[in-house]
C-alpha cells in the first residue's frame, strides 16, 4: 500500500502571505505547473486514513529551510500543519471538497505557493490515470519503479519525483521542480 505523505504542501503555505489572526484563506484546487500553465488538482479523496510526521528540507536558490510537517488524511480531506524546530505552528492547510483553506502565521520568502507544492505532492502519490485527463494537451506523467516525471508538451521535464522502495510499495524521498527551481527532500521522523 502506498503511504501518502503530503509534507511538501507545508512549504507552499509559507509562501502565500497572511497571519494567524486572519480568517483562513480559501483557494480553488488549481496549481501552476510552470509559468503560464495551470492544472486542476484531483479530488483530495484517499482510500485509507494516513497520519505521518516528516522532516522536510527545501532548497530554493541555494538556501535551505527545514520544518516538521504533520499530515492527516481521513479519506475525505488532507490536513497539513507545519511546525518550527521549537514546535511552534507556522501554518495549517486543509484541502477538502470545498477547496484549499490555509492559515499562516509566518511568511518565508522564496518558497512556492501552496497550491503548487500541493500539486507536487499529489503528483507523487495519486495514480497516473487520475492525473492524465487533467493535464494540458501534450503533457505526460510517466511512471518508472523509482522515478515519476511530469513533462510538458515539448518533452521537457518539469517535475521529477524520486522514490525509495518500501516493502511492496515505494515512498517519495525528493521532489525536484525544474520550472520554479526548487527541490524538497522528505524524511520520515524516526528513521
Amino acid at each position: 500500500m502506498i503511504r501518502f505523505t503530503l509534507p511538501v504542501l507545508a512549504l507552499l503555505i509559507l509562501m502565500s502571505g497572511g497571519c494567524a489572526s486572519r480568517p483562513p484563506a480559501q483557494t480553488l484546487p488549481q496549481a501552476w505547473l510552470k509559468p503560464g500553465v495551470q492544472v486542476k488538482l484531483p479530488a483530495p479523496v484517499l482510500a485509507a486514513p494516513v497520519s505521518q510526521q516528516q522532516l522536510l528540507t527545501a532548497t530554493v536558490n541555494g538556501k535551505q529551510q527545514s520544518l516538521l510537517v504533520l499530515l492527516n488524511a481521513d479519506g475525505n480531506s488532507l490536513q497539513l500543519a507545519g511546525l518550527s524546530p521549537l514546535g511552534i505552528r507556522l501554518f495549517k492547510v486543509v484541502y477538502d471538497q470545498t477547496g484549499i483553506h490555509t492559515e499562516q502565521a509566518i511568511k518565508i520568502e522564496g518558497l512556492p505557493p501552496a497550491n503548487q507544492v500541493l500539486a507536487d505532492i499529489m503528483f507523487s502519490y495519486w495514480p497516473v490515470g487520475s492525473w492524465q485527463p487533467l493535464l494540458p494537451p501534450g503533457w505526460t506523467l510517466k511512471d518508472q519503479p523509482l522515478r515519476r516525471t511530469l513533462s510538458d508538451d515539448k518533452g521537457n521535464a518539469i517535475t521529477r519525483i524520486d522514490y525509495l522502495p518500501e516493502g511492496k510499495s515505494r515512498r517519495p524521498v525528493s521532489i525536484t521542480q525544474m520550472a520554479f527551481h526548487y527541490q524538497i527532500t522528505i524524511q520520515n521522523v524516526g528513521e
